[in-house]
């Protein structure tokens, strides 16, 4: 924040920006260090935006009087001329991060998970998914990998590998310490949830904060348009990764047999939740037919839980907050890069155009990758994608071929949910690794493999879909 502006190397860097600099680097310093919790980097970016770059700022800070050759606009503040700095931020444009579409999306689905597992509907609908893949090892672990990667499209991973390790746990008390296949179970878990959270908007926050950059750039991809593009790769993925699994992993015994205690009474409040929960997931698939947009969608089961007293004052404080503090966090840097202008200036200010384009894809991924395996991946995308929109304006007609911005910037997305090399990089990975079942350098080498085949096959289908026009479908 202290440099002068020639250090940067950018052209006419106004103060504003500068500062919007300055509080990208201290975030990202925060999200890859950890010194503080992620979501406590992101309401700092927020409050430090507010009094530093924000119309509300320190007066002292927005004072063009107080600056030499500083760019200023004059604005008409009911009958008297305002001047002030080029670049600077309305609050509320900044305050709005909070209660951003993406963030209310990811609420709605907090609440669908939260009642599930408070009903007992989750283990119910876990016990009739897995019923049909009988005893047999092998498919029991497909089975299992499947409904990890179903319930992980809704649920957020921490909460479905925490279930599903407690339907397993009794079934690795049975098989002999021996057993390869056990540890096959265990890895099923993470994989399971990482994978599975590709397929919907909802699915992991990277998704969202993915959506959110791309509709402030004028593409709009809704509920149903993602899952069609992402279902199938989340099931080729998980295949290929079950294959590997019984390879590296080959199982001993001829059955598995288990239990799955518990579950939703039959009253009419399960009634009643599986109908908004199948209403919900109606309306967000029929978004273009109905007209109601997934945002909007995903207030319908609060509203109707709330009304109906399934959800109490109690239950809201178990929404995980932090998750949704921390995406706003990357939503206000955003804001901050496009609202000042800085976006624009780098743009104009680095030669993006040329750059190879392989290189910017392929590079951008494997940062990501490599990024999400060590911090959170919410932090990764939060700090990667308003620099990817930045570099995607700027290479323009290079990713036109491909499908434009959309390409690089769900790529991104979906680099941060194939990073689970290692207990730390993801919560269902740490999960699995305390059962004792895996070690180290059996999750490392797993999640290599899982992860370059998923980051392949990921830009493979977001190049085809790109050079096919079907991203140009939703804008520019």
């Amino acid at each position: 924040m202290l440099l002068p502006a020639s250090a940067f190397g950018i052209t006419d860097l106004t103060v504003i920006q500068q500062r919007m600099i300055a509080i990208f680097a201290f975030a990202a310093l925060m999200w890859i260090t950890e010194a503080v919790p992620a979501w406590v980097t992101s309401v700092l970016v927020i409050v430090v935006m507010l009094f530093t770059v924000s119309d509300s700022a320190i007066s002292g800070l927005i004072d063009p009087s107080r600056y030499s050759g500083v760019d200023i606009t004059t604005a008409l503040v009911g009958e008297e001329e305002v001047t002030k700095m080029t670049g600077i931020i309305p609050y509320t444009d900044i305050m709005v991060s909070f209660a951003d579409p993406t963030v209310m999306l990811f609420m709605g689905g907090f609440i669908l998970a939260l009642v599930a597992s408070k009903s007992g509907v989750d283990i119910t609908m876990a016990r009739i998914m897995l019923r049909p893949f009988g005893n047999r090892p092998t498919v029991v672990l497909l089975g299992f990998m499947l409904v990890t990667a179903i319930f992980s499209m809704f649920v957020s991973n921490t909460a479905t590998a925490a279930m599903m390790l407690t339907f397993l746990a009794p079934v690795f008390r049975t098989l002999p310490e021996r057993e390869r296949g056990r540890t096959a179970l265990a890895l099923a878990i993470p994989i399971g949830c990482n994978i599975g959270g590709i397929a919907t908007p909802i699915g992991t926050p990277p998704n969202g904060i993915a959506l959110s950059a791309l509709r402030g750039a004028g593409i709009n991809i809704g509920f149903l348009d993602w899952v069609i593009m992402m279902f199938p790769l989340m099931i080729v993925i998980l295949l290929i990764a079950w294959f590997i699994l019984t390879r590296m992993y080959k199982f001993n015994a001829k059955s598995l047999h288990f239990t799955i205690e518990g579950g939703a009474e039959k009253c009419w409040q399960t009634t009643a939740i599986y109908i908004v929960l199948i209403a919900t997931i109606v309306l967000w698939c029929g978004e273009k037919i109905i007209g109601i947009n997934s945002y909007v969608v995903a207030l319908f089961p609060i509203g109707a839980f709330a009304a109906l007293g399934i959800i109490t004052a109690d239950d809201i404080k178990h929404i995980d907050w932090s998750v949704l503090w921390m995406v706003a966090g990357g939503f206000a840097l955003g804001t901050g890069m496009k609202a000042s202008g800085l976006a624009k200036n780098l743009v104009e200010s680095i030669p993006f155009a040329s750059f190879p384009l392989l290189e910017v894809l392929i590079g951008a991924g494997l940062l990501c990758w490599i990024l999400s395996t060590f911090i959170s991946n919410s932090a990764s995308a939060a700090l990667l994608v308003p620099i990817l929109v930045t570099v995607g304006e700027g290479m323009r007609d290079q990713l036109s071929p491909v499908g434009g911005v959309a390409t690089l910037v769900l790529g991104i997305a979906l680099c941060a949910s194939f990073a689970m090399a290692l207990p730390i990089s993801t919560p269902p990975n740490a999960i699995a690794y305390s059962t004792g079942l895996v070690e180290t350098k059996q999750m490392a080498r797993m999640g290599i493999i899982v992860g370059i085949i998923s980051m392949a096959l990921g830009y493979g289908l977001l190049i085809f879909l790109g050079s096919q026009g079907y991203l140009w479908q939703f804008g520019r």
